[in-house]
């Protein structure tokens, strides 16, 4: 297990706020049983517990106070640049879209007791009249199929794949249980088939005892505090077990600063007087470029070369995201912008010599946080959406509404936006120079790239995986090849002796959720519910594979919403069917809109700032921050080399004398930089410079 732990580490204070939640679940569950025994039936928590009972409870279980607008501080620091933990960004809900605060509900979850019960939990349980299958036939019959239906993308690049997993992580992360035992019977959960919190094992047939059950292990996501849950407990669904994220919902690079001030301060060099993150102290790559740093926890438990002795290990790499190692081409994207962001704070030092080290540090991080923000908004979403679903779900923007709930939604991070792993390639390229295969470094099966950062560092640094991300089209979703086997049949966790099945972990994830089914969320964005083969064959274009479908789950509602949205056939020009284009449309017209420091809000930057900004790309990048020469105008866009490749000296570039501030004329009318007031419009730089020239005599700067 040691490798799947590591592979979902959380920090200190997500691990107190969890071990208090799961006591509070835990409690109410001891209670419930006690009451249901007392009087000879099932009862629910609510009937026999008032809401300051539960307060009461969650106040022993250890679940830290709500946190209250009056709490979260105003000007200063407050103003210009986010918490590190998301808290306050919204002053009147100041845990909206905070680490360690419940995943958003858009429909209440569906549990068998009401209340905490996966779907699926009880033997004889039915849905529409059918029970649900076991997730691993689900995955054997539909997603997993011969790799001759495997289909390069026309359009698009591997780089758009591998941008939306490390986005993914920028915006949400679901911890799993901290308890490796059932709670009641201290049973270990590796060697238990039943059903006990939080152990929530994966039924499966073993292949060479066909009439013997057998399972894989699988623990429930934690539970959120009911500090989190403040905004919905006056609702029905306040004693629904929720699962927590454990990072920010906010596009604002977490990825490479972290959401807790703790890991913050780790991932910083404190010494330095230019605002700069820590870097590794033993290697750089042949150009000079460093690498992210060592865990300081050694050894740890990522794979080591072949052959290596104690004195030659590579540990694993520590980032602002505990899953930077899980794949060398998310390793390949923390390291990019570990050092934009050093490369960005050296030159703003440069021309802001009075700056502190904390200033710098500030402006550095809100410009790569702004970066993020457009490249995911401005290069990525629209072509998975396609333009016209991007325009009619999430078009402009309008700016900031401290009514809109930025948080993840629950169905969006456990299903919606996961439809990312029917378009995983079963290889990692890696190519030289010219984007042909790499002399030295052969290309890579996908299993042999997982906590592998060993590879980063002796075969060729980043700039061959670069490549590969930019030269290699993406694999095209169909619904003849929705999952590479790599990670149906081969996703290998350490001292489980059967190997893991993504496509099944994600289906069970859903359930564990109580996520609903199709139907409802066909109805929730605004389709016609489907009823029958016919109706589902009108939704998924293939007899053949809807024939299946209906012999597994009985009825169009009871589909697994993850599976649904990967089989709806996609809309043209798009990466996406229609249902899951709603919710992953929904869901970022929401981050955007209940984002106070969303990059094109007024005030957030100057006009000119902004129009810089807009210039940049995750192509130059790439250029600025490692030996790739040669990119594509658009990294996402697959191409052919050299035809659709450019010297990167032709790129557009970030001028950062935008951001030039000369402390002399701060007070004076040609000052356009540095006084900041919500109230401040963005209009034409003139008229910016002359309010900004009023605000800053009334005493307002």
């Amino acid at each position: 297990m040691q490798m799947l732990v590591f592979s979902r580490q959380v920090t200190v204070e997500t691990e107190l706020i969890s071990q208090a939640a799961e006591v509070f679940h835990l409690t109410l569950s001891v209670l419930k049983d006690k009451a249901s025994r007392r009087q000879k039936r099932s009862v629910s928590a609510s009937e026999f517990l008032s809401m300051e009972e539960v307060k009461l409870i969650a106040n022993l279980s250890g679940c830290p106070p709500l946190v209250h607008p009056a709490s979260c501080p105003r000007g200063g620091y407050s103003e210009k640049y986010r918490t590190i933990s998301g808290v306050c960004n919204n002053r009147n809900s100041p845990l909206w879209g905070a680490a360690n605060s419940a995943l958003s509900r858009w429909l209440p979850a569906e549990y068998e007791d009401g209340e905490s019960q996966p779907k699926g939990w009880n033997t004889g349980q039915y849905y529409s009249g059918f029970q649900l299958p076991p997730v691993q036939k689900v995955s054997k019959e539909i997603m997993q199929s011969s790799s001759q239906y495997r289909m390069e993308d026309e359009a698009y690049s591997q780089l758009l794949v591998d941008w939306g997993q490390y986005i993914d992580h920028d915006i949400s992360f679901t911890p799993q249980s901290s308890s490796k035992a059932t709670f009641l019977e201290g049973t270990d959960c590796l060697n238990v088939c039943e059903n006990s919190s939080p152990c929530f094992p994966i039924q499966v047939k073993v292949s060479h005892r066909p009439h013997t059950d057998s399972c894989l292990p699988f623990f429930r996501s934690l539970p959120a505090c009911l500090n989190g849950l403040a905004h919905t407990l006056q609702s029905q669904q306040m004693l629904q077990r929720q699962q927590m994220n454990s990072i920010t919902s906010y596009l604002d690079a977490s990825t490479v600063y972290g959401h807790s001030a703790l890991l913050q301060n780790t991932l910083r060099d404190l010494s330095s007087s230019e605002g700069l993150l820590a870097v590794n102290s033993k290697y750089t790559d042949h150009g000079g470029h460093p690498y992210l740093p060592f865990v300081r926890n050694t050894p740890s438990a990522c794979f080591q070369e072949p052959g290596t002795g104690p004195r030659q290990r590579v540990e694993c790499f520590v980032a602002g995201d505990s899953r930077v190692n899980e794949v060398l081409p998310l390793t390949a994207l923390h390291t990019l912008w570990m050092r934009e962001h050093n490369r960005i704070a050296r030159h703003l030092k440069q021309l802001n010599r009075h700056w502190s080290p904390e200033t710098t540090y500030q402006e550095t991080r809100k410009i790569v946080g702004a970066l993020h923000q457009i490249i995911t908004m401005r290069d990525y979403i629209p072509k998975l959406l396609g333009e016209e679903a991007f325009n009619r779900i999430i078009g402009p923007y309008e700016g900031y509404d401290e009514s809109v709930d930025p948080s993840v939604s629950n169905v969006f991070a456990t299903a919606a936006f996961r439809f990312g792993h029917a378009t995983v390639s079963e290889q990692m390229r890696r190519l030289n120079e010219s984007y042909q295969e790499h002399e030295h470094f052969s290309s890579l099966h996908l299993h042999q790239t997982f906590f592998s950062p060993w590879r980063i560092i002796r075969e060729g640094g980043l700039d061959p995986v670069l490549r590969g991300l930019l030269g290699s089209p993406a694999v095209r979703q169909n619904q003849h090849h929705l999952m590479t086997e790599e990670l149906t049949e081969k996703l290998v966790v350490l001292t489980i002796p059967e190997a893991l099945d993504l496509a099944a972990l994600n289906l069970q994830r859903g359930r564990d959720h109580g996520l609903p089914g199709y139907n409802d969320w066909r109805v929730f964005c605004g389709y016609d519910r489907v009823e029958s083969k016919a109706d589902l064959k009108g939704v998924v274009h293939d007899g053949d594979l809807v024939e299946k479908i209906m012999d597994l789950y009985g009825h169009p509602s009871n589909i697994d919403v993850w599976l649904a949205g990967l089989v709806e056939t996609l809309q043209p020009g798009a990466r996406t069917g229609p249902l899951f284009a709603c919710l992953i449309g929904k869901q970022m017209k929401m981050i955007r809109e209940g984002d106070r420091f969303w990059w094109e809000r007024p005030g957030v930057f100057s006009a000119l700032q902004k129009q810089e900004l807009q210039k940049h790309s995750l192509s130059h990048v790439i250029c600025d921050n490692s030996g790739v020469v040669e990119v594509p105008l658009d990294p996402f866009t697959v191409g052919t080399y050299p035809k659709d490749f450019l010297l990167c000296s032709s790129l557009p570039s970030l001028d950062l004398n935008a951001w030039k501030d000369d402390p002399e004329k701060r007070n004076s009318c040609s000052f356009t930089s540095g006084c900041r007031s919500e109230s401040v419009p963005d209009l034409t730089d003139s008229l910016e410079s002359w309010l900004l020239c009023l605000y800053c005599k009334k005493g307002l700067c």
